[in-house]
């Protein structure tokens, strides 16, 4: 038995193992994975109407893969405060957003309770709001920082009106690759404890991949299959009641940082990448390809490869952006449909949870 049969039957095979995927041609790739992505949605591509808030980009960190964080490549420091804050969710919500988004840098600035009075501030203005914030680095950050221990922060975060958590800070697991990219951040070991602690209170999350570096096809495969990993106690049928919603390659942006990587993957390696993904990842709902790192045009056709969400319209996006993503001003919903229709697709807006809100077929 061929190691794609092996894959689509969910046994369990090493990462080495499994990266020989990537020697199959696209087509045979992309054709298993459309075939199970139709199974579970058929022609259905998911977005929604959501809003990116980042409320500083001074950083304790220094990531040499990040071009938001203010530094000599970045002089250009900011912080925002909480009445600036519920301004704009106030005013992205009175446009039709359903959803906050708001994650930061590693504020040395900002106290501990700062975050717990900006979020209850943002539910008190905006009750209806989904409120989706904190990357497991940020949760990592405060625990160290003010030494509450992440299980703690996490409590205080779904006490204050934080709903759900972004993917953010996964990077690539792989220990040597985060020395290089990412040192003195959450560990991958404990993004995947804070992660499955908010599961098992009974709250949804989402999981990236930065792809596109310097890592490798098997770090790619080991860091799915980690995800897979903690997911098991979580299905399809059960979501919404912990566990990941959906997993989010992210391809790396390399202008402003310091990592120095000239070129991107080929579009076939980053088709074959979200592919792959449909393919291991048989107990994560949902497969996003990012269109603010991929561009609109390849999001679309990330589609036909197992993909089966865009993320939303973001109005704002910094982070991407920063590293020459063409994302800042977001997109509006209009383009958002007649792109999805004009490739074949039934476009869906979704909520945060994947509750389906309206079809535009």
């Amino acid at each position: 038995m061929d190691i794609l049969q092996k894959a689509l039957n969910h046994e369990n095979l090493s990462a080495k193992e499994f990266s020989a995927l990537y020697d199959y041609d696209i087509y045979t790739l992309g054709q298993a994975a459309d075939a199970r992505r139709k199974e579970l949605y058929g022609k259905k591509v998911f977005f929604n109407m959501n809003r990116h808030i980042n409320p500083t980009n001074i950083c304790a960190d220094v990531c040499r893969f990040c071009a938001f964080s203010a530094s000599r490549k970045n002089p250009n420091p900011y912080e925002m405060s909480i009445d600036e804050i519920v301004a704009q969710v106030i005013s992205s919500y009175n446009r039709g957003a359903k959803e906050v988004h708001i994650v930061s840098a590693h504020s040395p600035n900002y106290s501990y309770e700062w975050y717990l009075d900006m979020f209850r501030a943002v539910k008190k203005a905006v009750p209806q709001i989904h409120l989706k914030a904190m990357t497991a680095a940020e949760v990592d950050y405060l625990d160290r920082k003010f030494q509450k221990g992440y299980q703690r922060v996490l409590e205080d975060m779904a006490n204050a009106g934080v709903d759900s958590m972004p993917g953010g800070g996964a990077e690539i697991f792989d220990e040597e690759v985060r020395k290089v990219i990412c040192k003195g951040k959450v560990n991958s070991i404990r993004w995947l404890e804070i992660h499955n602690h908010w599961h098992q209170m009974g709250k949804m999350s989402n999981a990236t991949m930065l792809f596109g570096h310097i890592e490798n096809r098997e770090h790619r495969i080991d860091h799915m299959l980690r995800l897979r990993a903690i997911q098991q106690d979580y299905s399809i049928v059960n979501a919404r009641k912990g566990g990941f919603n959906a997993f989010i390659p992210l391809l790396y942006q390399n202008q402003n940082n310091f990592l120095n990587i000239k070129e991107h993957p080929s579009g076939q390696e980053i088709l074959k990448t979200i592919a792959i993904a449909r393919i291991l990842l048989d107990n994560i709902p949902h497969i996003k390809a990012y269109w603010a790192t991929l561009g609109i045009n390849l999001a679309i056709v990330a589609q036909e490869f197992g993909a089966d969400d865009m993320d939303g319209t973001i109005e704002n996006e910094s982070i991407q952006s920063a590293g020459g993503a063409k994302s800042k001003n977001g997109i509006n919903s209009e383009d958002m449909i007649s792109q999805i229709k004009d490739a074949g697709f039934e476009p869906i807006e979704r909520d945060s949870l994947y509750q389906e809100l309206r079809s535009f077929a």
